[in-house]
């Protein structure tokens, strides 16, 4: 690729900038669609970007007793973490930016960092409420991170190939949503638990509290963590549908598809009440996982017959 072309895609479109632009949009319709079910108004179009922007100039308060190089750093860490993941996954319908052997694995590690940076971050500081937040965070991370990479190793595995490239160009020609259909489930609802979205939101649990891990956050930190996490968003649409729901081999499909995607998990925050850490920790580590082995039994079953 030209010098050039390559530095394009990585900062404007289909990476960077447009990355960014594109999770506050996501972030929009989401609160949107759910405000919509909840029976109230929800917020303008341009919501997500002024709260953004309001964070941004806003002075940054970092407390007593804290590691200020973790403090600063660890938000950069998980946008970073979240925007690098990007280059590996087909964004808006198009090829991958790169692409190598086995990078669904390294995608799957870069969509973590958000979640461990948040629970660094909450240890680091001496507040109560983000000690509380940063343990639950950690707690969580077992509860669904095993599960969702079973999930789309099971992808992988009908593909031959751990390329996130060669996956999407297989289920291109298979709608595995249609075959796999327990590591779909198991996949969409490990996304959401990886963005703490409901009922996966007793890290943040505001009425509990505070803001969790994040509640001696401010100014552009906290933005940090925000555009993060709606980042994490559009790439976990992005993998979940493309590996899923036929491949994305066009911006019209990828935009169809990912908001299909999002529309059910809006429903399903609807739906659902918070559920305990025991109750994540316990149940749907349990039988989330058993579902993920079900299927690749069965897989390998097929396969030798």
């Amino acid at each position: 690729m030209n010098p050039l072309a390559a530095l394009f895609a990585l900062l404007i479109f289909p990476g960077g900038l447009s990355l960014l632009a594109a999770g506050l949009v996501y972030e929009w319709v989401d609160r949107k669609l759910l405000a919509g079910l909840h029976n109230r108004v929800g917020p303008r179009w341009f919501q997500p970007l002024a709260d953004a922007l309001k964070l941004l100039v806003k002075e940054e308060v970092v407390p007593e007793g804290v590691n200020q190089a973790l403090f600063i750093g660890l938000p950069l860490v998980a946008l970073a973490g979240a925007l690098s993941a990007a280059v590996y996954v087909p964004l808006a319908g198009l090829a991958p930016v790169h692409s190598f052997p086995g990078d669904l694995i390294v995608v799957l590690y870069l969509l973590s960092l958000l979640t461990l940076g948040m629970g660094l971050a909450g240890t680091n500081t001496l507040d109560r409420f983000s000690l509380i937040g940063a343990t639950r965070t950690l707690t969580q991370v077992f509860s669904y991170e095993a599960p969702f990479l079973m999930a789309l190793l099971g992808a992988a595995v009908v593909a031959g190939s751990l390329s996130v490239s060669e996956i999407c160009a297989y289920a291109g020609e298979h709608w595995l949503i249609l075959t796999q259909p327990l590591g779909f489930v198991v996949a969409l609802i490990g996304l959401m638990g990886k963005l703490e979205m409901p009922p996966f939101d007793a890290p943040e649990a505001h009425t509990e509290i505070v803001a969790g891990a994040l509640t001696e956050y401010s100014g552009r930190g906290l933005a940090f963590f925000h555009l993060g996490r709606s980042v994490e968003l559009v790439v976990g649409l992005t993998l979940v549908a493309a590996v899923y729901l036929g491949g994305l081999s066009s911006p019209v499909w990828f935009a169809v598809k990912t908001l299909a995607l999002l529309l059910v998990m809006v429903g399903l925050q609807a739906l659902l009440a918070r559920l305990r850490i025991d109750q994540t920790v316990g149940l749907w580590w349990r039988y989330g996982a058993l579902l993920v082995l079900v299927q690749w039994l069965v897989l390998i079953l097929i396969q030798r017959s």
